[in-house]
């Protein structure tokens, strides 16, 4: 494995800089590891790098991190808009969009162009580890890492083994996520996870509390976020995560079980269709700014 021990000597490469996406740039830069931001145009990147600048700030301002570290931070984090990019990187994490047709390409691509020993985790929510390792000649270089959003704030970096995932590149990975300041937790690569096996039907389950006319978006989150203490209620934590992620892991779930318990609500479907993606879009079940 090319993943020395220390920080800073390694090359972390995120592909895809979205929220996400940048959220792991950030804690891998944070952490001391040098880091290649990649995606598909210098718009993206910026808005991600201003993104990045903002959440260091407001961890400084919570004393958080050190005074006056955000310039040394943002300098470990080079951005580019060529995937041909990552040969330089030790380890590659693949964080676009929750869609097999672009994670799979991605990956095909970096296959060939990084050396054969370089790692590849997969930031997925809900996708078959094995299908996407399937796709390379290195299936046992590759590994779900799934973290959690905000990614600077949640603990948690769910790891999932594919079928031919070797124990030293799920051992290397959690290291890795230790190294993040996060608390890497293993499961079994079946649709969903535990993470959204869970979460995402208990947000389905709440749109259709709103589409049969049980209660409203407003009493739906405040009877979640009051009575069962959660931070936010889940049409809420819909609208963070995005409504097209939680309706493709849905979709996922249902083709994935065979389980009627897993059919997306019709106006989840209704909603995406229209655009109203949640924050990503500036609406979805609220209105953002």
């Amino acid at each position: 494995m090319k993943i020395p021990p220390m920080p800073g000597r390694t090359i972390i490469g995120v592909v895809g800089a979205g929220q996400m996406g940048a959220g792991i740039a950030h804690v891998a830069a944070l952490a001391g590891f040098e880091v290649i931001l990649s995606d598909i145009s210098e718009e993206i990147l910026s808005c991600a790098i201003e993104s990045i600048s903002r959440d260091v700030d407001r961890q400084v301002r919570r004393k958080k991190t050190p005074e006056g570290a955000q310039k040394e931070i943002l300098a470990r984090i080079r951005t580019t808009t060529y995937l041909r990019d990552h040969r330089e990187s030790d380890l590659v994490i693949e964080s676009a969009r929750e869609d097999f047709s672009i994670k799979s390409a991605i990956l095909r691509e970096l296959d060939g162009l990084c050396p054969e020993d370089t790692v590849f985790a997969c930031n997925t929510s809900s996708l078959s580890i094995a299908r996407l390792a399937a796709v390379t000649r290195r299936p046992d270089l590759v590994v779900g890492m799934h973290f959690m959003l905000p990614v600077a704030v949640m603990e948690l970096v769910e790891i999932i083994r594919g079928i031919e995932t070797s124990e030293s590149t799920a051992e290397l990975v959690k290291d890795l996520a230790r190294k993040m300041g996060k608390t890497p937790v293993e499961c079994r690569d079946f649709p969903g996870f535990v993470s959204n096996r869970l979460l995402i039907p208990m947000i389905n389950e709440a749109v259709f509390a709103v589409y049969e006319g049980v209660a409203s978006v407003e009493a739906v989150d405040e009877i979640m976020r009051l009575g069962m203490n959660h931070p936010m209620g889940p049409l809420r934590l819909g609208d963070l995560i995005g409504l097209d992620t939680c309706l493709t892991v849905m979709r996922v779930l249902y083709q994935g079980m065979g389980d009627p318990k897993y059919r997306p609500c019709p106006l989840l479907v209704k909603m995406v269709e229209a655009g109203r993606l949640g924050r990503k879009s500036g609406r979805g079940f609220y209105s953002y700014d």
